[in-house]
């Protein structure tokens, strides 16, 4: 399976200005996440006092779209911010504007968006790419892809290398699993995709992936 994604313009890096916005307020750009890491962030955030938290999050800056009407998309840190979203429906996270927008309507806003390869439009099963209006108008309507987590785990146990500047990254890995046959598993529960995974992830047959890392 390979994703049908279209080219990308690269994220802008961080600018000196941040904006605190409400979480509640954010449009995502992607249909779904992996559960398992929202829950492994989650545990992060009720460890940390808020002072703390603010202080992360102001080290890690959203990249905002600006529309002309002023709603914002985010076009990175789904996970981050949705874990922090459940745990404080009325907490804020800091952003800047890494593009502005002089249309305000969705769909003008989204078809602007797509044109810079800024959305991803697979659904938690890897079907699509679906019309960009199927995107949800709030984090907290994001899908699970329990091939998202499983990628999320591969990285955190170093088998898959970070690759920052090439949107959807652990996408197009899960995608590529997804064509393997593993079995039965799901975002609560990886352990019996696991053994298998680690060892596709390190094969040859991987090694046209970004991030691939040589068993």
């Amino acid at each position: 399976m390979a994703l049908r994604l279209p080219p990308y313009q690269p994220l802008p890096a961080p600018a000196d200005e941040l904006l605190e916005v409400p979480l509640a307020a954010l449009h995502p750009t992607q249909l779904c996440v992996g559960m398992a890491e929202i829950r492994s962030r989650q545990a992060d955030f009720a460890a940390d006092d808020p002072k703390e938290r603010r202080r992360y999050l102001k080290r890690k800056p959203t990249p905002l779209v600006r529309s002309a009407s002023g709603e914002l998309w985010m076009v990175d840190r789904h996970h981050r911010l949705r874990a922090l979203l459940e745990l404080d429906p009325s907490a804020t996270a800091f952003g800047y504007v890494a593009l502005q927008l002089e249309v305000s309507e969705r769909q003008a806003v989204l078809e602007q968006l797509h044109q810079r390869g800024w959305l991803y439009l697979y659904d938690g099963r890897g079907l699509g790419p679906l019309h960009p209006t199927a995107l949800p108008t709030s984090l907290a309507g994001t899908q699970d892809d329990p091939y998202r987590s499983l990628v999320w785990k591969l990285k955190r146990e170093g088998l898959v290398a970070a690759a920052p500047l090439i949107p959807f990254h652990e996408f197009r890995w899960g995608a590529w699993l997804r064509s393997r046959n593993l079995p039965h598993f799901s975002s609560e529960r990886l352990e019996p995709a696991l053994p298998a995974a680690r060892a596709l992830v390190r094969s040859q047959a991987a090694s046209h992936l970004a991030g691939w890392i040589a068993a």
